[in-house]
């Protein structure tokens, strides 16, 4: 790609970006959100045409006008946002548009032999080509996605956030499979918030800043420190920010807490602390906030003060959830920044509905931009959306489920930074995290969970590696 660039409504979102990418190559593209990766990504997929430039594949000038031209090209992309049929089985996914025929029929069997073929490549056993989409958890749509891909023969992978909803243990399988495509000579653009992913597999990075190009370098070139300065055009200093000297009082105890995913939960969160949560996929982390915050109720053991039946006896109680999924969980996306920032205070007809203005402009969301519909901020800003949504209601303990998901560098320390601004004016923090270093970044101490049970409990600042063993099984 040479020169590429690309305006929208007169707003000049790409200027001048070259991009190159080798056979069996792993080029990073890396940049805050609103650098314009995205759109980048877009243009080499043929779902925008490029105002300027040229694109060419082996020497030869493409014009790449839809992503059935992409397709036939042999490109594919794996997007953030999946783009799966719930109802439909693996198999119908993975050849949406591409079945095989026999004899004027969609050939079933050729169809699901094949996915089962690639599904064996990958070493992915837990679902087979006949299952429902829908009933996949969302680390297992992410390997549909990856197939689907695969099912192209594809000379170039895009993949954005790939590992984005992923455990640590699925992250490996990730791994295993980009070497599979490189070893096979396919070219691979690798999009990632995850600075280490970016290290252990790039071959080289480029860097993106207000739609142009910065610079791109061979990854042994730079240091992670080096590559936020060149992605922000600023240092963020350390990475988290400093741990609270001392937690108070408990807001929430747990004693033998279970249901039907979780059994024999001891917990407690103190006022001014942050629990860090850390398992492996289904090892129940997500569960837990839900049955804390009553989405999924505990059915034994106690909970003090009180065991919430329901999500609504669970926010009167004081409790908040900033769930897994944002866009299908925690916000409505046609409605307004203000709209979504009152759902939980209009919904309960309680809370500081007369301060949201100045919550939304304390994680700076000006008030220019409150009436703008929710879906057009960038991930970390409709996230800093549904922290509002739940500052609003003052709550003693809040439920995070993978805060950063989906989130640049700068929104990222951010949102770290509000959190432990939370904890140190007297708020009770949970955080689930599949990112380890995220996880003992932040948390003053660890939990770890292993098959619906606490595997143990780890201080601040504990390896990654400890909390990998208990996590698998391994002992402390």
């Amino acid at each position: 790609m040479r020169g590429i660039g690309k305006s929208f409504l007169g707003v000049r979102v790409l200027s001048g970006v070259d991009l190159d990418v080798a056979a069996g190559e792993v080029h990073a593209v890396v940049g805050e959100n609103g650098a314009g990766k995205s759109t980048l990504m877009k243009i080499i997929c043929g779902v925008h045409a490029p105002d300027e430039g040229t694109i060419e594949i082996d020497g030869t000038p493409v014009s790449l006008g839809h992503p059935l031209e992409a397709q036939r090209s042999g490109i594919a992309i794996i997007y953030q946002e999946f783009n799966l049929l719930p109802e439909r089985t693996v198999a119908e996914n993975v050849f949406l548009g591409r079945e095989p025929v026999r004899r004027g029929l969609v050939d079933r069997a050729a169809m699901e032999e094949a996915t089962a073929r690639l599904l064996d490549e990958l070493g992915e056993d837990p679902f087979g080509p006949r299952d429902l989409v829908k009933r996949l958890p969302v680390a297992q749509q992410q390997i549909v996605e990856i197939v689907k891909a695969l099912s192209m023969n594809a000379r170039l992978v895009v993949m954005d956030e790939p590992s984005a909803a992923l455990a640590e243990h699925e992250v490996e399988l990730l791994y295993r499979l980009i070497g599979r495509l490189r070893e096979r000579g396919v070219a691979v653009v690798y999009i990632s918030h995850r600075l280490r992913e970016v290290f252990d597999l790039a071959d080289r990075v480029t860097v993106l800043k207000d739609g142009s190009r910065v610079t791109t370098l061979p990854i042994g070139e730079v240091t992670p420190d080096e590559l936020i300065r060149l992605m922000v055009g600023r240092d963020l200093g350390t990475y988290f920010p400093p741990r609270s000297a001392a937690a108070g009082e408990v807001r929430l105890s747990l004693r033998g807490a279970g249901n039907d995913k979780l059994r024999d939960i001891d917990l407690e969160l103190r006022a001014g602390e942050i629990v860090g949560i850390a398992g492996l996929q289904g090892s129940g982390r997500s569960e837990l906030a839900k049955a804390i915050f009553g989405a999924e109720p505990f059915t034994a053991g106690e909970m003090t003060p009180s065991r919430p039946r329901s999500v609504r006896e669970g926010v009167a109680m004081g409790i908040g959830l900033v769930t897994e999924d944002r866009k299908a969980e925690g916000l409505v996306l046609r409605q307004s920044v203000r709209d979504n920032a009152l759902l939980v205070a209009r919904a309960v007809r309680a809370g500081n509905r007369a301060g949201v203005r100045d919550l939304l402009e304390r994680v700076r969301l000006p008030a220019a931009r409150q009436e703008q519909e929710v879906r057009y901020l960038s991930g970390g800003n409709q996230q800093k959306v549904v922290l509002v949504k739940w500052m609003t209601m003052a709550p003693r303990v809040l439920l995070f489920d993978e805060p950063t998901r989906g989130v640049d560098v700068g929104a990222k320390a951010a949102i770290h930074d509000l959190m432990r601004e939370l904890a140190n004016d007297g708020m009770a923090i949970m955080m689930i995290s599949s990112e380890l270093p995220e996880l003992i970044g932040m948390s003053d101490r660890v939990v770890v969970l292993r098959d619906g049970r606490i595997a143990g409990t780890l201080p601040a600042g504990a390896s990654e590696e400890a909390v990998m063993r208990l996590a698998a099984g391994e002992g402390a």
